[in-house]
């Protein structure tokens, strides 16, 4: 088998592992470049890729993956290096056959916009085409198309807020994504507001501020997630308004911002984002499927929407059962997904309506608190611990707004509710404790 016959499968199988926007942000105009035989059973390929930002990309994020194919098409042990290597013009004949206009407008590379997306810190596939959109989030979907259509023009600044996994950051950066796609020179910036908050205290503290503001203040484009980070910093928030004089957060349910901030945010767009129903999430499994080229069966869809509600978990479960398929070499069906299901922490729709005050009750019994205390101001490590758990659940069971479970919980701030929920979705996959414990309060709330 020739080295090109050798990459195309390569390729294949890269297909099969990854999403297809990572394999087309990576893989095309590369090749192997040359094989050097060690011996008959080892050898070195030498991969070429069209500029050294993707050769390092491809080096230090998927070595492992074209190694492991390598090896199985090869049948022998494969060492790789890594080169920076155009493919070959085509000839002159015909390049001349394919000239366009004489004062045809240059367009930019592909590979171009596609670097510089991956270099803004953005996920390849967080676009606008991988978003599934319906009545709970129409409204955001259509405004951020506008903010990347109209960039500085259209609802200047756009605030996106909701629960954990509405698809608030997927939106913001598929805004950063479609620009960069149009004007791939384009300056754009994105951070968390934790990242943004650290970097100036370090500037403060390296006396480099001057390198911070003239970093931040010569972006075009400023995408920040978790702006609610810096309420109540007095010194981050100066900054902030003196380098963008824009900002990223709902006046009303954030406490501690000046009010010449909360102005600006009035002068922009701002959307809640409602939590997926039934339709959308069977819609977001399908998508994710499709990612992968798997065609997913429309039943097995909805048996996952229908038991898992967190957006966020969805796509793992899903790697999870298209894992166990090809490890047990079956077909994915409905029996093989109830199954698994049968063993994940999936959050299920409850059967029967519950009140806020049933689950204080159920979180405060199964934590040997009283209700009181759990309301209250005191914060000693497992109290706390249950706190966020009776966070956690009202907002995924009840589907309450953040503001109503603070006031319930004894008018606490809407950024506390909010670090809470996201605290205890962060601890599920980690901790089996944390697992056991809120299926034993479900187990007392629905039966």
């Amino acid at each position: 088998m020739d080295k090109d016959k050798i990459w195309q499968t390569v390729l294949e199988n890269l297909k099969l592992t990854l999403s297809s926007a990572n394999f087309a942000t990576w893989f095309p105009q590369t090749f192997i470049n040359q094989i050097k035989e060690v011996d008959k059973k080892h050898q070195i390929m030498e991969i070429a890729s069209p500029s050294s930002f993707i050769r390092d990309t491809i080096e230090n994020r998927y070595y492992g993956l074209i190694k492991e194919a390598l090896d199985k098409t090869t049948k022998k042990k494969n060492d790789l290096t890594f080169i920076v290597k155009q493919l070959k013009e085509p000839k002159a004949k015909e390049k001349e056959g394919k000239k366009g206009p004489l004062f045809e407008k240059a367009k930019p590379e592909k590979s171009t916009a596609q670097e510089s997306i991956v270099r803004a810190g953005l996920r390849a596939d967080f676009n606008f085409e991988a978003f599934a959109v319906n009545a709970t989030n129409q409204m955001a979907h259509a405004a951020a198309n506008a903010v990347a259509e109209s960039p500085g023009k259209a609802y200047n600044p756009l605030f996106l807020y909701g629960g954990v996994g509405v698809g608030k950051t997927h939106l913001m950066q598929a805004v950063g994504a479609a620009i960069l796609e149009r004007r791939p020179r384009l300056n754009i910036i994105y951070c968390m507001g934790e990242e943004f908050t650290t970097e100036i205290v370090d500037a403060i503290r390296k006396k480099t501020t001057k390198q911070f503001k003239d970093k931040y203040r010569s972006a075009r484009v400023l995408l920040i997630d978790d702006i609610q980070f810096i309420a109540g910093k007095t010194m981050v928030q100066e900054e902030f308004f003196h380098t963008f004089n824009a900002i990223w957060r709902v006046a009303d349910e954030i406490s501690n911002l000046e009010a010449r901030l909360r102005s600006r945010f009035e002068g922009g767009l701002t959307i809640d984002i409602q939590d997926p129903d039934f339709e959308l999430r069977t819609a977001i499994i399908l998508i994710k499927a499709q990612q992968r080229r798997i065609k997913l069966p429309m039943d097995v869809a909805q048996l996952i929407a229908g038991n898992i509600t967190s957006t966020r978990r969805l796509e793992g479960f899903l790697v999870r059962l298209l894992t166990e398929a090809k490890t047990k070499n079956e077909p994915i069906t409905p029996e093989l997904t109830s199954a698994l299901l049968g063993t994940t922490d999936a959050e299920t729709i409850p059967k029967r309506i519950v009140k806020p005050r049933e689950i204080l009750s159920a979180v405060a019994n199964h934590y040997n608190f009283k209700n009181r205390e759990l309301l209250g101001p005191r914060r000693p490590k497992k109290l706390a611990l249950a706190r966020q758990v009776l966070m956690y659940l009202l907002r995924t069971e009840l589907k309450m707004p953040l503001m109503d479970i603070g006031q319930f919980l004894g008018n606490r701030d809407h950024t506390t509710i909010m670090h809470g929920v996201d605290k205890i979705t962060n601890l599920l996959p980690e901790s089996e404790e944390t697992r056991v414990d809120i299926a034993g309060i479900k187990q007392k709330l629905y039966g």
